[in-house]
């Protein structure tokens, strides 16, 4: 036998100790999980999704699911790496279907109502969506002012804001299925 073949073996082994540690609830085993391939998942999910801050948003999932459905992992030497990017791929697939979601929900809410007499109806709508985002509490109504009137970016309003990013599009995101709400509403009033 030879020394490198020792030194695999010694690796094997000891990945497989730490995925019995993570299958058996160790915390200070998921931390070293996390430690030693959290830069693998994050690049997959930085490549998949072509953002830092969703391959960020998409590693912490990832990491948190692991912990949640360690019972599921069946240790041996190759299983833990394969099963956390088997993990990043349903998470990467999540964040593309919500991004997908939001870009339909923003285009219904932006979307003109079908033509009816024009200027009047644009009018009314405006001061709905005005009225709803004023009536909206905080942090909710400011995030979409700051999105809408003062077109930041979702980064810009986390900095200004002060909140974690993923809250702030989780805001922006509630918040227009709030506006598309009561748009629909006014929209079936008026006919």
């Amino acid at each position: 036998m030879t020394d490198g073949a020792l030194v695999g073996e010694a690796h094997d082994d000891a990945v497989t100790v730490l995925a019995r540690r993570l299958v058996s609830g160790d915390p200070d085993g998921l931390a070293e999980v996390f430690d030693r391939w959290s830069a693998l998942v994050h690049t997959y999910a930085l490549r998949a999704l072509g953002d830092s801050h969703d391959a960020e948003e998409v590693t912490q999932q990832v990491f948190i699911a692991a912990w949640r459905s360690r019972h599921t992992l069946t240790p041996s030497p190759g299983a833990l790496p394969g099963w956390l990017i088997g993990i990043a791929r349903h998470k990467v697939a999540d964040r593309r279907a919500e991004r997908a979601r939001d870009v339909r929900r923003s285009v219904a809410v932006v979307a003109a109502a079908p033509d009816r007499d024009g200027e009047d109806a644009d009018l009314a709508e405006r001061l709905v969506v005005r009225q709803a985002v004023e009536e909206m509490a905080d942090p909710r109504g400011t995030i979409l002012r700051l999105a809408f009137w003062d077109d930041l970016t979702h980064i810009q309003i986390a900095e200004r804001t002060e909140l974690p990013l993923g809250t702030v599009k989780s805001h922006l995101r509630r918040g227009l299925i709030e506006l598309h709400r009561r748009l629909e509403e006014v929209r079936d009033g008026s006919s």
